[in-house]
C-alpha cells in the first residue's frame, strides 16, 4: 500500500468530516478511500476512525497519528519547495485568497502587475466570502477583513476599513418626517436589507459617539441576501437600509445612488490585513508577493478611507 497517500487520505477525511466528502475534495472513489484507510488500519494494527451512521471520530490513537500525519506531509511539501527552488528563486505557483468583491476590484490589479514582474510565478486567486483554511487548503496568503482570532497566523496590517450603514436617498425621502435615522434606533421604524450567513444572524452594532458604549441593535431584515453585492444593490433598488464594509458601497455613494446615514455612530474601523500560517522558512514567491503586494493594497485601502 501507498502508506503517504493513506495518510493523505486520512487527513482529508478529518479535515472535510466524513468519507463521502474527503473523495469529492481528493477526486478518490468512496470504495476506494475507505479502503485505504482500512488497510492504514491494519497495517498499523489499531483503529484510527470510528465510523457511525451520523459521523466519523478519530480514536485516540487516531487523534496522535493524524497530528503526525499532518507533520509529515507539511514537512513533504517544504522539501518539494526546496527542491523545485522556491527557496533560491521566486518560482512556481503562489496560491491567494481574498473576498470576491475586495479581491476582484483591489487584489486582482495587483496580482496582475505582480505577474508582469515575475514571469516565473504563476497565480491562483480563490475568491471566497469566508475563511479559507489556509493549512489544509494549502492555501499560501490570504486578504483578510476583521480582526483576526488566529494566532498561528502571520499579519501585515495594510490599514482598516469602515463598516457603513446606507440608503437610497429616495427611500429616505419617502419616510416622510422620520427621513434620515438619526439614532440606531431609528432603524426599527425602517425596512432593512441584511447579508445572510450560515451563522446566526448578528445584531447590528453602533458605538455611542459621547460614551463609546456598544449599542446593538437586532434587525429584522425586509430582504435577506447571500452577498454583500446583492445586499448594496438591494439598497440602491430602494428596498431598504444595508450595513456594509465601506468599499462595497463607495461607488454607489460616489454616484448618489446611496447616502452614508448615521456615521457618527458607527463601531471602530476594522483591519485589513495580509496573512499567511508560520511554516519555517518563507518560499521567495511568497517573500515578494508580501513585499509587492502590501504597499499597494495599503495604498487602495488608504484610498478608499479617505473618500467619505
Amino acid at each position: 500500500m501507498d502508506r503517504f497517500e493513506a495518510m493523505s487520505l486520512l487527513v482529508a477525511v478529518t479535515k472535510h468530516g466524513s468519507l463521502s466528502a474527503a473523495g469529492r475534495a481528493t477526486r478518490v472513489p468512496l470504495a476506494t478511500l475507505s479502503r485505504k484507510i482500512s488497510d492504514l488500519e491494519a497495517l498499523l494494527g489499531t483503529r484510527l476512525l470510528l465510523r457511525t451512521t451520523r459521523k466519523i471520530t478519530l480514536t485516540d490513537a487516531g487523534v496522535a497519528y493524524v497530528a503526525a500525519a499532518r507533520r509529515i506531509l507539511e514537512e513533504v511539501e517544504n522539501a518539494e519547495r526546496e527542491a523545485a527552488g522556491e527557496f533560491t528563486a521566486p518560482k512556481g505557483e503562489l496560491v491567494i485568497t481574498a473576498p470576491t468583491m475586495f479581491g476582484r476590484l483591489h487584489v486582482l490589479p495587483v496580482i496582475a502587475d505582480f505577474l508582469t514582474a515575475f514571469p516565473e510565478i504563476n497565480v491562483r486567486l480563490v475568491l471566497a466570502d469566508r475563511n479559507v483554511d489556509l493549512l489544509g487548503d494549502h492555501v499560501d496568503m490570504a486578504v483578510r477583513i476583521g480582526k483576526l482570532p488566529d494566532s498561528a497566523m502571520v499579519a501585515t496590517q495594510v490599514g482598516t476599513m469602515r463598516t457603513v450603514t446606507c440608503a437610497s436617498p429616495v427611500l429616505l425621502a419617502g419616510t416622510g418626517a422620520q427621513g434620515a435615522p438619526r439614532s440606531p434606533d431609528d432603524l426599527f421604524g425602517l425596512p432593512c436589507v441584511t447579508v445572510d450567513t450560515p451563522m446566526p444572524s448578528p445584531p447590528w452594532r453602533f458605538r455611542h459617539p459621547r460614551s463609546g458604549a456598544a449599542i446593538d441593535v437586532a434587525i429584522v431584515p425586509r430582504l435577506a441576501v447571500t452577498t454583500p453585492e446583492a445586499a448594496a444593490q438591494a439598497a440602491v433598488l430602494k428596498v431598504g437600509v444595508a450595513r456594509l464594509l465601506h468599499y462595497q458601497v463607495i461607488d454607489a455613494v460616489a454616484r448618489g445612488e446611496l447616502q452614508i446615514v448615521l456615521d457618527t455612530y458607527e463601531a471602530e474601523p476594522v483591519p485589513v490585513h495580509l496573512v499567511h500560517v508560520l511554516r519555517g522558512q518563507m518560499p521567495l514567491k511568497m517573500r515578494r508577493f508580501l513585499d509587492f503586494a502590501a504597499p499597494r493594497l495599503r495604498q487602495a485601502v488608504s484610498g478608499i478611507a479617505s473618500k467619505r
